[in-house]
């Protein structure tokens, strides 16, 4: 003689939670298999999955899982997902995005060992972009100084998108994110990454504002009556803050 109308919305919703996790588990253990698409592993968060890493310590981890890029050391967040994906099928799609928002191909890419896919390396070139890591196939067995040095290049250049993950990660707690909707969470976390782009422009203004009373040339302090202004404003250009072609201080940042 129960009825369910009695019940709230959140146990209402609790309890549909546990009627999938009930057919999930009955599945695994009628077909004798261990995994099942959609796997829901909390009653409160059904929509977290468990993403297998392979890391030390921490084989599966929990929580979304990111498509991240960095241009001029800002962080575009291009595609969040509770679902694990490949990351290498959007490539294409992030490089497109990049062309939408400057108007042209980046000159390079550079990119981890899984987007160094045949399919991306043709799409890159077919286009004049140039992807960072080594050629497919068998290792040469003599490598020019050169391409070692860019090599090193590419690789120290890569490192600034594993730093922007560190920095939002200790200083602006992207892994405590404590929202348990999985709208809210997104929102937080897109909110993380737009605090990781202030804290850039933050300090780029800083700098500039201190180049005011400083001299280009010998690099000491100035008088605090003269500002150089050519100076300064070559800075804006060259940090990309504004735009000089259009003959206007408009925002690029």
């Amino acid at each position: 003689g129960a009825s369910l109308e009695n019940l709230s919305k959140r146990q209402k919703n609790c309890l549909e939670t546990i009627k999938k996790v009930y057919e999930q588990q009955q599945s695994m253990w009628e077909n004798k298999t261990q995994s099942v698409p959609q796997r829901i592993v909390s009653l409160t968060q059904p929509h977290i999955r468990p993403i297998v890493r392979g890391k030390a310590g921490k084989p599966i981890e929990f929580g979304a899982k990111l498509s991240v890029s960095c241009v001029d050391n800002y962080v575009f967040l291009d595609k969040i997902s509770w679902e694990n994906f490949n990351e290498s099928c959007h490539l294409k799609e992030q490089v497109e995005k990049y062309k939408e928002t400057f108007g042209y191909y980046p000159e390079s890419v550079h990119v981890d060992k899984i987007y160094r896919t045949r399919e991306n390396r043709n799409w890159c070139k077919e286009r004049g972009i140039r992807i960072s890591g080594p050629k497919l196939g068998r290792p040469p067995k003599n490598v020019s100084e050169e391409e070692k040095k860019q090599a090193h290049s590419d690789e120290c250049f890569r490192n600034a998108i594993e730093g922007k993950f560190g920095q939002a990660k200790r200083r602006f707690s992207l892994n405590l994110v404590m929202t348990k909707l999985p709208e809210t969470s997104i929102t937080s976390i897109a909110i993380t990454f737009l605090v990781v782009n202030l804290s850039k422009l933050l300090r780029q203004f800083l700098s500039l504002f201190l180049s005011l009373f400083t001299n280009n040339r010998t690099g000491e302090l100035i008088k605090p009556l003269f500002i150089n202004f050519d100076y300064t404003l070559n800075n804006f250009y060259v940090l990309k803050l504004i735009d000089l072609s259009e003959n206007s201080w408009s925002k690029v940042a």
